[in-house]
């Protein structure tokens, strides 16, 4: 840039410019003033090139947050464009989340390398799921390091399948990939094209003057709708088991430490909330998004570094937010009294429900160790199962009294001298069985408290919808125990004398054969089978997986070709709990002689879908482990959650296009559906999924041997769930069921004595919005300013009614960046406010805060 005025560096990524802050000061400061001069161009807008397919919605939002405030604080403005030119495909969801940061303009190369089909636009308009557009270019040179040699540029211009429509290109020059830039030689090269007779005119240029001559030629550009999806490096989706695991978790972590700051900041005047904490692990986690890292495309040195940076957050949160946040959120928690920094800090456990809907799962009451990293191997926690009722709307932050087993410090109910009545009050019901066999009914009410003995699973059973209704939306609640008839406690096992099992909770039933695969399962209501005829479900099958080029990046197609199933030794089904609140059955499978599997299948009571926790000890070199459902359903398009949404994508191989998605990519659910009933599979922690005719498939584990030769070997833990359905899988609640399973219900410590007044934080009227996030604002005066994000998730219009408890001031609009609508304050009424969602629309909104009493 010193030798050469004219010419014009862009640069991606803000967190190599903070490392470059940190350690070398001197040539940040030189890299400050040539972007004063127009010279040095930060571009991107994010953290770090993400992975487009795999982070969750939010942490595509914290990219471009992290990465547009960094610009801004250091270089003086924003990015204008997207720059993405080497990750493996891209969300249907980026153009909204791109406008909503301030970002119109987009470009990469990627697609140049589709395996089967040509792109067929090289400048166009890109529409997202929500009807978001951006001005979308591909450079025609296919490359984002080329030389500059004068076949390129010909190439650049012969290429361009738009010409006609726009005339002008971007032709990207320099070492881009691995870093070193461009040359001397390269610019001299280009300086010579900039005026000679027969080849294109060649203008040293920058991204702001790319996009704007593009614009003022777009009338006739052509529009894409959807995703852009990369017909190649569809192994990605599954090489690196255990750090897509990390990254689910960490992203779950986070979001739960954000909602009890949050609360616990509007619930004390002297709570602090984490701020340069949580962004310093928000940050790690944004660059384990790295479209190497997180895709497992990488090598085993930094697979390394990114399993560390996992269990450091889980380590951090636990030990440093926990303890201070979780007993401000108590209705009893905020007396000014700052607790003490360790652990435990009462015998006074809380489940949170952090989403809005109804919830019924287990509940895992636990160390802090385990509350923060319990994907790092066995713990001692135990468990307890519960619901949270609702009544208008339902609370996404619920709260109240434990009933779970005394082992870990935290355990215990509020004590109480009766431990059971003898009469059954009018109130909803659950059986308690514990582990001695003593067996109880229970019941639930506000305001009373009774004590429970150790080793007992509690879940409350969705029953009585009539005072279910006149229940508050979450928070908490008392309980009643009394005696219950003999005849539940002496259930007699689920066998079969054929050596099957059958598991039934009234709304699903499940039988599976000897090996342990699904011969059966019926929406009991309905009586309808969702596993189709002569077919069994949950069928591991193994193929060779030799790709052509990249072996970490690519599964091929002729996989498919190579299918194996996985056959069990009859007689290895036993069961597992059976009675009470859940039933179970496990096996034993051996996938080869250096590798194997075992599973517990899970049904418990008030449940709409049978889970499946699976451990696999890994020892295998270019296999690739999946697990199949064949459905009782028949549709030519399979339904895929992504990002803030769903898609839907083809289930046969009519053209190229749909052929080159054998294998495709999903966050925590998938369905097929047919009117009236369908059948949706869901997971904690995978994210390559097919749908191919009837057969569901989720894929587990790959072997790749490069560029790291230790990929995936080893145990891997993970639970994937299946929820036969009625109806639409909106009207099902899937993507609740979903949320669900991701976010468990966790006991957390409280101080003191069970209240008696029943507390939710927020409710929202529609089944069809989701409350994603809760969070301090990015620029809060006094800290006292919320940031709350909604989606709308079923793909259709809808009115919202947004309930809150909290001391609101006032609630404003803003963009993802967290810039206020100038429109100005919305209308806050009865602490409710109306929201307008169109399908798919992401809503930022601003809760400010009055100051708590102390």
């Amino acid at each position: 840039m010193e030798r050469n005025p004219e010419f014009i560096f862009a640069c991606s990524q803000a967190q190599q410019l903070e490392w470059v802050r940190s350690h070398y000061p001197g040539l940040h400061a030189r890299l400050q003033e040539f972007a004063c001069r127009g010279q040095f161009v930060p571009v991107g807008g994010t953290w770090v090139e993400m992975d487009g397919n795999l982070p969750s919605g939010e942490s595509m939002v914290r990219q471009f947050l992290q990465g547009q405030n960094f610009f801004r604080q250091e270089f003086g403005k924003m990015c204008s464009e997207f720059w993405l030119p080497d990750t493996f495909g891209y969300s249907a969801q980026l153009p909204q989340i791109m406008r909503s940061c301030g970002i119109k303009r987009f470009l990469t190369q990627k697609l140049s390398w589709n395996l089967v089909n040509s792109f067929p636009h090289h400048t166009f308009f890109w529409e997202g799921l929500d009807g978001s557009q951006v001005l979308a270019h591909f450079p025609p040179g296919d490359s984002y390091g080329m030389q500059g040699s004068v076949e390129e540029v010909l190439k650049t211009v012969t290429k361009n399948r738009d010409k006609g429509r726009t005339n002008h290109s971007a032709f990207l020059f320099g070492f881009g990939d691995g870093g070193g830039g461009p040359t001397q030689t390269m610019v001299d090269r280009l300086k010579r094209l900039c005026n000679t007779d027969g080849l294109p005119r060649v203008q040293l240029s920058s991204p702001e003057q790319l996009f704007s001559a593009l614009e003022g030629h777009s009338g006739q550009l052509c529009t894409w709708v959807g995703e852009l999806f990369l017909e190649l490096h569809n192994g990605t989706y599954t090489t690196h088991a255990q750090i897509k695991k990390g990254n689910r978790e960490c992203e779950r972590i986070l979001h739960d430490v954000e909602l009890l700051s949050s609360l616990a900041l509007a619930r004390s005047a002297q709570f602090l909330y984490p701020a340069a904490l949580l962004q310093d692990l928000w940050r790690l986690l944004l660059l384990t998004q790295f479209h190497d890292v997180v895709t497992g495309s990488c090598i085993q040195l930094v697979a390394e570094e990114a399993m560390c940076h996992y269990e450091g957050e889980a380590d951090n949160i636990s030990m440093a937010l926990a303890p201070s946040a979780v007993p401000r959120v108590s209705p009893v928690g905020h007396s000014g009294v700052t607790p003490t920094p360790c652990l435990p800090i009462t015998n006074q456990s809380l489940p949170r429900h952090p989403f809005p809907w109804q919830h019924t799962a287990q509940c895992c009451s636990c160390s802090p160790v385990c509350w923060g990293a319990r994907s790092r191997g066995p713990s001692h926690c135990q468990h307890a199962a519960l619901e949270a009722h609702r009544s208008v709307g339902s609370a996404p932050a619920w709260w109240g009294p434990l009933l779970s087993p005394g082992h870990c410090p935290w355990h215990g109910l509020c004590s109480c001298p009766h431990p059971h009545l003898t009469a059954a009050p009018a109130a909803p019901t659950a059986c308690v069985r514990s582990a001695r066999g003593e067996c109880w009914h229970m019941a639930v009410g506000q305001g009373l408290s009774w004590a429970v003995p150790n080793n007992v699973e509690v879940l409350i059973s969705p029953v009585w919808s009539k005072w279910r209704g006149r229940a508050r939306a979450g928070g908490w609640v008392g309980c009643w125990l009394w005696e219950a008839p003999a005849d539940l406690a002496s259930r007699p096992p689920p066998t079969k004398t054929d050596g099957s099992v059958t598991l039934d909770n009234g709304i699903i039933r499940v039988r599976l054969d000897p090996t342990g695969r699904l011969t059966s399962l019926v929406l009991v209501a309905s009586g309808r089978e969702a596993i189709a005829e002569g077919a069994v479900g949950n069928q591991f099958v193994l193929f060779d997986d030799v790709p052509l080029y990249w072996d970490a990046w690519d599964v091929m197609d002729y996989h498919l070709e190579t299918r194996k199933p996985v056959l069990g030794q009859a007689g290895t089904l036993a069961v597992g709990t059976e009675g009470g609140v859940r039933g179970s059955a496990w096996f034993l499978l051996q996938i080869s002689p250096n590798s194997r599997l075992s599973q517990e299948v899970v049904l418990d009571v008030g449940c709409p879908y049978v889970r499946f926790h699976t451990e696999v000890h890994w020892h295998e070199a270019h296999k690739f482990l999946k697990v199949e459902f064949p459905a009782r359903v028949r549709s030519p398009q399979a339904t895929y959650e992504v990002q803030f949404g769903h898609l839907q994508r083809p289930t046969h191989y009519n053209t190229s296009w749909d052929w080159a998605r054998f294998e495709v990519w999903a966050h925590r659910w998938m369905d097929l559906s047919e009117h009236g009933f369908g059948l949706a599979l869901l997971n904690d922690c995978k994210y390559g999924a097919s749908v191919r005719g009837n057969v569901l498939s989720l894929s587990l584990l790959r072997a790749p041997k490069s560029p790291d030769a230790t990929v995936d070997m080893g145990r891997h833990e993970f639970t994937y769930a299946l929820m036969p359905h009625k109806g639409s899988f909106q009207d099902a609640g899937v993507i609740p069921a979903a949320y669900s399973l991701n976010f468990p219900l966790l006991a957390l410590p409280a101080p003191g004595p069970a209240p008696a007044a029943a507390w939710s934080a927020f409710s929202v009227s529609s089944p069809a919005v989701v409350l994603e996030t809760v969070k301090q604002a990015e620029t809060s005066p006094q800290g006292r300013t919320l940031l709350l994000r909604l989606y709308e998730a079923h793909g259709s219009h809808s009115d919202c009614w947004l309930h809150t408890s909290l001391p609101v001031q006032e609630a404003i609009l803003c963009d993802l960046l967290e810039r206020r609508d100038p429109t100005g304050p919305l209308l806050l009424r009865d602490n409710r406010l109306k929201l307008t969602f169109t399908p798919f629309q992401v809503q930022s909104l601003l809760l400010v805060l009055r100051p708590p009493p102390n």
